[in-house]
């Protein structure tokens, strides 16, 4: 590192730390949390209401319409800031809590309360903090976004023991409402806090000779192939790894663990997703992305392709879990690194906000698909097989995405 580049980066991170914390608490008790802890509640809804794993993964993965609303919360957060739009969306992520503990047997009304959880998704992500990360972090925006993003690895792994021991003995709707609870009491504080010098509109302070945001607008941006080789990348990973984080618990049981230590995998998974993240992040810095993207991917192909094998014991299994979540850590670091490294940040969130209901189809078909081919099958083989087989595909995205250095100020 030069001796004018470190005053840079210390620059960065001196004004620039509370955003990151703000967007690791807004990612670690955000609806992204739900996606990973579903599965905790999966045996207790069965039995409840006679519900398949088909039928919740199901229900789950319509709720994903939702993120449709993501443009228009891109639009709006590049107009107005991103202050209101955070603060709405946690509190209808704890309406979306609230609906599914009073559930009555209906799966119109898990179909209501995921909705919700996922309406809330874009205001909480990377959308928004994403952006003020991008504008306060320039040397080191890779491992900036790799740390905001992180807040939801480091929950899955505090959360998974703490809401199973909830879910297991005061039950599952007790379960959804210490969610609703965190979500709101325990992460909006905070995050108001850490984002309480950003003005009511626009950008946050950033240090005196960053540029003015420069860039493309969303419309030029769809027209680009880049744009959509980066969104068919994140549909890929999306498809194989969340498709695998919502079955982890019932993949444990199905391979002879316990409950509790079927839950473990979810803490592995966590693990994996920081170290993925932090990983990627790093490298990203000082690398080329694309090439990085692409091995991390094969790393998880590969380990999906070996869980389709059969294996068994708690070792094996959370060695290849971790390594298989390495991708999903490193996706969420990636598309916001991305789209800000090949279009800029003059419509950051509605660009953004245009990729995720494509990135959020492929959770859509994880969820669903890996629920429908273990009813179909009796077994999750085939799903993972499918996994591994996406992220091949997502290796073959990254290193064919062109890249151009990000735009210079106009």
């Amino acid at each position: 590192m030069t001796r004018a580049a470190a005053p840079r980066s210390l620059v960065e991170w001196r004004r620039g730390w509370p955003l990151v914390g703000a967007a690791m608490v807004g990612a670690g008790l955000g609806p992204g949390l739900f996606q990973n802890m579903s599965s905790l509640f999966t045996p207790a809804l069965q039995a409840a209401f006679g519900w398949s794993r088909g039928d919740i993964a199901t229900a789950a993965g319509l709720g994903l319409i939702g993120a449709l609303v993501a443009p228009l919360v891109g639009r709006l957060a590049d107009r107005f800031g991103v202050r209101p739009i955070i603060l709405g969306s946690m509190l209808v992520l704890a309406a979306g809590y609230l609906c599914l503990a009073t559930l009555g047997g209906g799966l119109w009304q898990y179909h209501l309360g995921v909705l919700l959880i996922v309406m809330a998704l874009p205001g909480t992500s990377s959308l928004s903090y994403g952006k003020l990360i991008a504008v306060a972090f320039r040397r080191q925006r890779g491992l900036a976004l790799a740390l905001g993003t992180s807040g939801l690895a480091l929950m899955t792994m505090v959360a998974a023991p703490v809401l199973g021991a909830v879910v297991a003995h005061w039950g599952w709707r007790a379960g959804f409402v210490l969610l609703a609870v965190a979500g709101t009491v325990l992460a909006l504080p905070p995050i108001l806090l850490g984002i309480r010098g950003i003005p009511a509109a626009g950008a946050p302070p950033v240090v005196a000779d960053a540029p003015l945001l420069p860039g493309v607008s969303a419309k030029e941006a769809r027209r680009d192939r880049r744009f959509w080789l980066m969104v068919a990348s994140a549909l890929l990973v999306n498809l194989a790894t969340t498709g695998l984080v919502t079955q982890l618990v019932p993949i444990g049981v199905d391979r002879g663990l316990g409950a509790g230590e079927a839950a473990l995998l979810l803490t592995g998974f966590g693990v994996s997703a920081i170290a993925g993240r932090l990983l990627v992040g790093t490298l990203i810095d000082r690398f080329r992305p694309q090439p990085v993207a692409a091995t991390v991917a094969l790393i998880s192909a590969a380990a999906f392709a070996l869980l389709a094998g059969g294996a068994h014991g708690l070792a094996p299994l959370m060695a290849l879990v971790f390594l298989a979540g390495l991708m999903n850590g490193a996706e969420n670091d990636l598309l916001p690194f991305l789209a800000a490294r090949l279009f800029g940040l003059r419509a950051y969130a509605e660009i953004y906000g245009s990729a995720m209901p494509v990135a959020l189809l492929g959770t859509a078909l994880g969820i669903i698909g890996f629920g429908r081919l273990h009813d179909l099958f009796g077994n999750y083989a085939v799903a993972l097989a499918i996994g591994s087989a996406a992220l091949l595909a997502a290796a073959t995205c990254f290193l064919l995405l062109p890249d151009r250095a990000e735009p210079s100020p106009n």
